[in-house]
């Protein structure tokens, strides 16, 4: 039996955007609004997600979800780090910073997994980078909540099964691309990828990828998702933790493209097409979260100096459209 009364009163889901996007007043204002809000739990200890759940309990009753990205299992050649550790170094030497040290890749998952089941659990749990363990998913619906697994191809989406939904990412989309393997995404815009998943399952559809106008949802509405799943539309919101030079940035002219690229964490994201991606795209190995822990004193440093050409600006294609509106606004902006 699914689980099942979680969707939201309008069919806009904000995307957990982890890294300090989805803040809990953000989470909680697009819940307010009568879409869902998530909080993105990647990156945090399992303590921090905690209390950010707690946060927006206290802000708002309404349902809201926490995404989990699965541990890092790829293997990674630790001279290819060093060596894209030894090329960061004039751009830490310009910014006044080191490059960080990797550190553990399981992203403290299980601790995780643990406090959120010991409860009250979220309405949604959604996973990013791979599926979890059955046992994972029975324990969660057994609790109450609702699985959600994010795909990025049919055949991701047919290792699924259990999943009581599933986010359909096409390549539009900002942030990480959700692939199980840190390889390339499928290239599949999220039209093509919501019309293939849909020809072989029948499991509920959240669309995602560069959906930024209410033409845009209304598409994927009657494409057969039940909702939208959107990023960048919520980032320049009062709301939103992105910091102000990622939110000057999307307003700003001078930047005219998006890129896939692995420059920032060793995975593909899309972000604005700035120096950082364009110097080093070419050379990021395939090493997730290693690279990320690499760059992240760098981009700490180059936010603080108001350098967005040295910041991982995560952005879907569509990232023209977002406004600096409160988030209750965007929800009913993007409700067709």
């Amino acid at each position: 039996m699914r689980v099942t009364g979680w969707l939201p009163e309008r069919p806009i889901v904000q995307a957990p955007m982890a890294g300090g996007g989805a803040t809990p007043e953000l989470v909680a204002a697009v819940g307010e609004a009568g879409g869902l809000g998530f909080l993105g739990a990647g990156y945090l200890t399992a303590a921090r997600m905690l209390a950010d759940v707690e946060a927006v309990r206290a802000l708002s009753a309404r349902p809201f979800g926490v995404n989990l990205f699965l541990p890092a299992t790829d293997p990674v050649d630790p001279a290819e780090v060093d060596a894209y550790r030894t090329r960061l170094l004039p751009d830490a030497a310009r910014l006044g910073a080191e490059p960080g040290v990797p550190r553990a890749r399981d992203d403290d998952f299980d601790a995780k997994v643990e406090t959120l089941l010991a409860g009250p659990p979220p309405a949604v749990v959604s996973f990013t980078f791979g599926r979890p363990g059955a046992d994972v998913v029975r324990a969660f619906r057994a609790a109450g909540s609702a699985v959600v697994m994010t795909v990025t191809s049919v055949e991701e989406a047919s290792a699924c099964p259990d999943a009581d939904a599933l986010c359909v990412q096409g390549v539009e989309a900002g942030g990480h691309q959700g692939t199980f393997a840190n390889v390339a995404p499928p290239g599949l815009g999220v039209r093509e990828l919501l019309a293939a998943v849909r020809a072989v399952t029948a499991q509920p559809l959240l669309a995602a990828g560069g959906l930024g106008t209410r033409a845009h949802v209304a598409d994927v509405l009657a494409l057969g998702a039940v909702a939208a799943q959107a990023g960048t539309a919520f980032l320049r919101s009062p709301e939103s933790g992105a910091s102000a030079v990622h939110k000057a940035a999307l307003g700003d002219p001078r930047y005219t493209s998006t890129t896939l690229t692995r420059a920032f964490s060793g995975r593909y994201g899309r972000g604005l097409t700035n120096r950082f991606a364009l110097r080093h795209s070419a050379a990021a190995p395939a090493a997730y979260p290693d690279v990320h822990y690499l760059t992240s004193p760098l981009r700490r440093a180059a936010a603080a100096r108001g350098d967005a050409d040295g910041v991982n600006l995560w952005a879907g294609t569509s990232w023209r459209t977002a406004a600096p509106i409160p988030a209750a606004d965007v929800v009913r902006a993007l409700t067709p």
